[in-house]
């Protein structure tokens, strides 16, 4: 997951009030039913220690949701009585989720708004093919190709001019495949789509997937329903989250074959809240791995305002790193505003086996060794 979107959050002293809010359930009542998880979340809030302003700029942002056509929900990040962020989700949170504290509680986007992998439909028949970008929230057009448009139909005469017009009918349609592929790659590198989809008949798939570059091949899937079908929406849906499923565990792979030290007996990976802590400090974080819910990932930690101010113990804050009012905060949420800081990545590990790794639940691939 690329956090850059997130700097605006760190730009701000805090505290904050992370609140992820669900809109993926809708009957008759649903405006009056959100009005009410408004002055809910708010409640709450305020129970935690939020001051009022910023409970009534969640209250209102909560109420805004309730004529939402949102599929899944919002995050929304408050402080001073402004929501300075409120990214989409991608995934529904399962009800809302409400928290105050230092730092904003950005851990769960890895999950809700992280793993959305962009894919690229190529809708392809003889003559051309029409591009789509897909991604959770939604479609939308990626252009279009046309190839030579005559010759595309066979004969079945055995004459001798019947057979020369037949093969150029085969001309056409590899002439055709090879413009398709070729404007497909164009487009994937302008849209940076992770995942390629060819849809369209048995032959016309394969000519295309065949003249992509070689590099293009690991990511791109021949879907067996065709455009018109019901079970394609279905289809897409699942090669996109096999995708992310396969990102995570390669992510993982990576990890553990980072931890064996070198030659020199270093390594290219870290696990562990201290180690993690040293790490982001000395800005060698290059993805930061977190599988939700795991032990390490609600470790308390000391923070201050500075991404660097970050320890294991209060006083390693207040001394050596020069801040005399340090606050708590959640390991996975410190991490990750480090993380921002430095132009790290970070991933959810929730479906990537072994569960049992990292330790702890926390671990990250380093910018050296």
């Amino acid at each position: 997951m690329d956090l850059e979107f997130l700097n605006p959050l760190y730009e701000h002293p805090g505290p904050w009030a992370s609140v992820y809010a669900d809109t993926s359930r809708r009957t008759e009542s649903t405006p009056d039913e959100r009005s009410l998880e408004a002055l809910s979340v708010s409640r709450t809030l305020a129970e935690q220690g939020a001051d009022e302003a910023t409970c009534r700029a969640v209250r209102t942002a909560m109420e805004d949701l309730r004529l939402s056509t949102e599929p899944f929900g919002r995050a929304l990040f408050a402080t001073a009585g402004t929501v300075v962020l409120d990214p989409p989700l991608t995934v529904a949170p399962g009800g809302d989720q409400v928290h105050w504290g230092a730092l904003p509680h950005t851990a769960p986007l890895l999950e809700l708004a992280g793993e959305d992998p962009v894919c690229l439909v190529a809708y392809v028949d003889r003559r051309g093919a029409d591009f789509e970008l897909r991604a959770a929230r939604g479609t939308q057009d990626a252009g279009a190709v046309a190839g030579r448009q005559w010759p595309v139909h066979r004969t079945a005469s055995s004459d001798w001019s019947e057979r020369h017009f037949q093969l150029r009918v085969e001309n056409t349609w590899e002439h055709n495949a090879a413009e398709i592929a070729d404007a497909l790659t164009v487009c994937q590198e302008e849209t940076r789509a992770e995942l390629l989809i060819l849809v369209g008949d048995d032959r016309q798939r394969r000519a295309v997937h065949e003249r992509l570059p070689q590099r293009l091949h690991p990511q791109t899937v021949e879907a067996a329903h065709g455009a018109t079908s019901r079970l394609l929406d279905e289809e897409v849906d699942q090669a996109r989250a096999d995708h992310a499923r396969r990102r995570a565990a390669e992510d993982l792979e990576r990890f553990l074959a980072a931890l064996a030290p070198d030659e020199e007996g270093r390594t290219g990976a870290v696990e562990g809240v201290p180690a993690l802590i040293e790490a982001a400090r000395e800005h060698r974080i290059a993805e930061l791995l977190v599988r939700p819910g795991a032990p390490d990932a609600r470790r308390e930690v000391w923070v201050g305002p500075d991404p660097d101010q970050l320890a294991v113990r209060r006083t390693e804050v207040k001394e050596p790193l020069g801040e005399p009012e340090p606050q708590p905060a959640r390991a996975d949420d410190a991490l990750l505003r480090s993380a921002v800081a430095t132009d790290a990545e970070a991933r959810s590990l929730a479906t990537a086996r072994p569960l049992d790794s990292p330790a702890g639940g926390l671990g990250a691939l380093l910018r050296w060794r």
